[in-house]
């Protein structure tokens, strides 16, 4: 009789068996997640609130036909994946970028509510495992989990690869040593049911790494694919699994066995006390890294930066320069300079953001809505004016006191560091000898700090005029028809060495 019970529990459990598909598929919808939401918000130019309620829509009927199935059905279930995916990428989006709601109070939010599924899950049912999804209320907790760990992952990774400026390929790096730590560990005995939860909440960051790296302009250092040519990519491979998955049937309880829910005591308290110990390794080294990071952030600015004054002339440069493109229909040029207000915005948001985080939403919030009315696929005249125009006006009102800040900032200390960051760029290719990727950072130097020559200039004219003339020889060595590896390696070390000393 009970032999005959868990045959009937197999067959009704509602998941796939966790094989390389598995997390290939989970991947591949995390990234779909990233970049198809992008998609409909700036490619379209749906804006955050219809993507959101479109693609929830979408999920709500695509979860409804999955807890009407009596089984696992691989179209059905992976659909629901990727729509809950681009659903829960949504969700933090809408606290972070359009109720002005910290990443940091997210992060603990929905950790919390993670935490307090589990927990819940766990006194219900006995148990946290996928193989053991048979019943209407064990669903419910899976399909909740999962909202939640998109949700959580979205938000832990805008954390560390945005507002604490890692970037998107260092924090993609570091989640997947950290996804090997904890294979490792399970080979050794960690327990396999908070082994694959770990592993399902750090693919969520890892997906975005990738899609963005892959979706993203090459000025942004990506490989320029861009948000739509990503995501139907790999909109088309998760098609291609999900048909191979459906033929084949290989994730459909491959091993034939179902959960156990009558673990000894002595088991019990091996998970618990495991379980405590691998939250405290990440509470030490998540809440460490980031007191980390924001003290040497907090270091970066000087102590006369108590607002964004002064530091957004180069975003308003380039809206203007947006706002001439579309007042002449140049929507070419105005998309082109919309990817470099994109780069720059992102690449200060550190900085900017530690500053006054709440003027820094207020400005991202109409910078948001700038690049979805420009790069719509078919942009709106009068839209595109009003977003500059009004994203001008407030990027010009936190701007507008540089001139009483002024007068506390007589030396050029602390103002360099972007300029260093880009001549060391330049430096480690020039070693390398990829004088293409130099010639790029050439450009990028020379566009900052043309963008930054009147700000500079009337700090300290002497100083400036003495970095600008190590910057033009730089210029010139990498730019050479025929450019000598020992000219640059010279110029860019006595340039670098002329800025760090303006800005120690």
């Amino acid at each position: 009789m009970q032999e005959n019970q868990n045959k009937l529990k197999i067959l009704l459990n509602k998941v796939p068996e966790v094989t390389v598909f598995f997390w290939i598929i989970k991947i591949l919808c995390t990234t779909v997640g990233e970049t198809f939401a992008d998609f409909l918000n700036f490619n379209l130019g749906l804006g955050l609130t219809l993507t959101t309620v479109i693609m929830g829509i979408a999920f709500f009927i695509v979860l409804y036909l999955q807890f009407r199935a009596t089984k696992y059905v691989p179209g059905i279930y992976w659909a629901t994946v990727v729509l809950i995916s681009v659903f829960g990428t949504l969700v933090t989006d809408n606290l972070t970028d359009a109720m002005g709601v910290p990443l940091e109070v997210s992060t603990i939010v929905f950790s919390v509510l993670l935490g307090l599924t589990f927990l819940f899950w766990y006194l219900s049912e006995k148990t946290l495992s996928i193989h053991s999804i048979y019943t209407r209320k064990r669903e419910v907790f899976y399909w909740l989990t999962i909202l939640f760990t998109f949700a959580l992952g979205t938000a832990v990774g805008d954390l560390y690869s945005e507002q604490l400026g890692f970037g998107y390929l260092k924090t993609g790096v570091t989640v997947i040593i950290i996804i090997g730590c904890i294979f490792l560990a399970y080979k050794l005995k960690l327990d396999g049911i908070l082994s694959f939860w770990i592993a399902y909440i750090l693919t969520r960051p890892l997906g975005a790494s990738l899609g963005d790296y892959l979706s993203q302009t090459k000025v942004n250092g990506g490989l320029g694919l861009g948000t739509t040519v990503t995501s139907v990519i790999f909109l088309v491979a998760i098609l291609a699994i999900i048909v191979f998955l459906a033929v084949t049937k290989i994730d459909i309880n491959q091993k034939k066995e179902t959960a156990d829910i009558n673990q000894p005591d002595g088991k019990k308290k091996n998970v618990l006390i495991q379980t405590i110990v691998v939250l405290c390794i990440f509470l030490v080294l998540g809440i460490g890294g980031y007191i980390w990071r924001s003290n040497d952030l907090a270091s970066q600015s000087t102590a006369s930066q108590a607002s964004l004054s002064g530091q957004l002339t180069d975003f308003i440069k380039i809206e203007k320069g947006m706002l001439k493109d579309v007042n002449s229909k140049d929507f070419t040029s105005a998309k082109k300079r919309a990817d470099d207000l994109e780069h720059q915005w992102d690449s200060s948001e550190a900085k900017l953001r530690k500053i006054d985080g709440s003027t820094w939403t207020k400005i991202d919030g109409t910078i948001d809505v700038v690049l979805a009315s420009v790069r719509s696929s078919n942009p709106d005249v009068n839209k595109s004016k009003s977003a500059l125009n009004d994203s001008l006006n407030v990027l010009n009102g936190a701007n507008k006191s540089s001139s009483k800040t002024s007068s506390s900032q007589t030396s050029l200390s602390g103002q360099l560091t972007d300029f260093t960051k880009i001549e060391k760029g330049m430096l480690k290719d020039v070693n390398s000898k990829n004088f293409t990727s130099a010639k790029k950072g050439a450009d990028d130097l020379e566009h900052q700090w043309d963008a930054s020559e009147p700000k500079l200039r009337k700090i300290d004219g002497s100083a400036w005029t003495k970095i600008d003339g190590t910057i033009d020889v730089v210029l010139a060595s990498v730019r050479s028809s025929n450019p000598d590896v020992n000219k640059c390696k010279s110029a860019l070390n006595n340039s670098l060495s002329v800025l760090n000393r303006a800005n120690k």
